[in-house]
């Protein structure tokens, strides 16, 4: 991989944010009320997909079209409800700074919708470094499909893109979008299955990227 700057798409959930496991307990809260029991594993494996996506994935197409929207819209309600005991990853803040100063254009794609990214973003002093948000607000199809990932590279500009993600989907879609993946595993998700879904490279969170920046994938000339 060339050196020179590029553009660098970036997930939020898991990759800036500590936010994988409030996202399980809500979708876990979510099934419980409406009568269905999905294990948390099941749950946590699927965290990154869009919300769109997840109901069919780890119950079934029967329980998508009977409670799906239900599911969904208690999954929001339990997880605004944590949003004071979400914090930025170790690293995050700094080595998007770090990025933005080795001159590589920043962009978002998250599977959220943009109010929730919103609010997520105020946790992170990141934003100012972000030339495109992209979100499941766009109508566009979620991961893992490419198209937020593809969205958020081409409103930030840069002749090449990678992405980094902490879940199997980022890596899906970033292959689908025939761009490398950087893997994190702070959103709980092991390197070998990272790797398997197609991440080049892993590492720890933000805050080893960081330590590691100046040989990794993302150094410049």
């Amino acid at each position: 991989m060339a050196h020179e700057p590029q553009t660098v798409v970036l997930d939020l959930d898991g990759t800036l944010v500590d936010s994988v496991y409030e996202h399980v307990t809500a979708w876990h809260a979510a099934f419980h009320d409406v009568g269905r029991f999905v294990s948390a594993v099941r749950i946590h494996e699927a965290i990154g997909m869009g919300g769109d996506r997840l109901v069919a994935h780890v119950a079934g197409d029967a329980a998508e079209a009977a409670v799906g929207d239900d599911v969904r819209a208690l999954h929001d309600h339990y997880f605004r409800a944590s949003l004071r005991t979400i914090s930025p990853l170790d690293g995050a803040s700094e080595v998007v700074e770090a990025l933005a100063s080795r001159g590589h254009r920043l962009a978002l794609a998250s599977s959220s919708e943009k109010d929730l990214v919103d609010e997520l973003l105020d946790l992170v002093d990141v934003r100012r470094h972000l030339a495109a948000v992209v979100t499941a607000s766009d109508d566009l199809a979620s991961k893992p499909a490419p198209d937020l990932v593809l969205a958020a590279a081409a409103r930030a500009g840069g002749s090449s893109a990678v992405a980094v993600g902490d879940a199997t989907w980022d890596a899906l879609a970033a292959e689908a979008a025939g761009i490398p993946c950087i893997g994190v595993r702070s959103g709980g998700i092991a390197a070998e299955r990272l790797v398997s879904a197609g991440a080049s490279w892993v590492y720890d969170g933000p805050d080893d990227l960081l330590a590691q920046l100046a040989h990794s994938p993302l150094r410049t000339r």
